[in-house]
């Protein structure tokens, strides 16, 4: 067996600006050529002028290739240009535009988005079995890694939002026992911001930004809520006297 090293790395793709031209401009010079195409054609059919024609015949399909060029980039959406497999560059300011006609334009949208995952099933901190879920703001900064660097964007954002909040929920117990304890049913706020700094660690490679993170559903799993009720009244009840004492 002849092991065979691989010489060439994998490409990190980056977002970067492609100067696009005026797409109005290019629209009117293309359709004055067409027009003065056609012109110059009717007169040249009759007058038998072969060459003429040819020529005519050939600016009118180059014409009317060049305006497959043209493309709309609408309020927050970005048009990512593709060449024969190759990223070439990104248009993010809306307008109207041209680019070359062979060049693959894939839309993808800037705005922001809102993500809540399932009621999911885990264990916190003590080992106790809760449901948690969450609510994912979040929106695309960087259009050719969100295309190239995963295969879906949006079920990327969907499972790694439901992985990080099982990971965070087993770092905190349900309730504190001990003072100073951060817990989920008490601390939200911190809760919330840890959630949001691990998922914008994961999601930043495909070229998303957590706009907010915030626990949407808390509570103990039916199995134990009973027995927990009754814990959550008795630890009442002992605040209560050490209070009177």
């Amino acid at each position: 067996i002849i092991a065979i090293p691989l010489t060439g790395a994998i490409p990190v793709y980056r977002e970067n600006p492609y100067p696009a031209s005026n797409g109005l401009v290019v629209l009117i010079v293309l359709l004055v050529v067409i027009a003065a195409t056609v012109a110059v054609l009717v007169r040249s059919i009759p007058a038998n002028a072969t060459p003429v024609i040819i020529t005519s015949l050939v600016v009118l399909v180059l014409a009317s290739f060049l305006l497959g060029g043209l493309f709309i980039v609408n309020p927050n959406e970005a048009k990512a240009l593709v060449l024969f497999g190759t990223y070439k560059g990104s248009v993010k300011t809306d307008g109207f535009w041209f680019a070359n006609p062979f060049m693959t334009k894939k839309a993808i949208s800037l705005r922001v988005r809102n993500f809540e995952t399932a009621k999911l099933k885990v264990n916190d901190n003590h080992s106790n079995p809760i449901e948690i879920g969450a609510i994912v703001v979040w929106k695309v900064i960087d259009s050719a890694e969100a295309l190239f660097e995963v295969d879906d964007y949006t079920r990327y954002v969907a499972v790694q939002s439901e992985s990080t909040l099982r990971a965070v929920a087993t770092q905190y117990p349900y309730d504190s026992h001990a003072k100073g304890e951060l817990s989920l049913s008490t601390h939200t706020t911190e809760v919330s911001q840890a959630l949001e700094k691990a998922l914008a660690d994961r999601l930043l490679k495909a070229g998303v930004e957590v706009v907010e993170a915030r626990i949407s559903h808390l509570a103990y799993s039916p199995e134990i809520a009973a027995a927990m009720l009754q814990r959550q009244q008795a630890s009442a009840i002992i605040a209560a006297r050490q209070k009177i004492v």
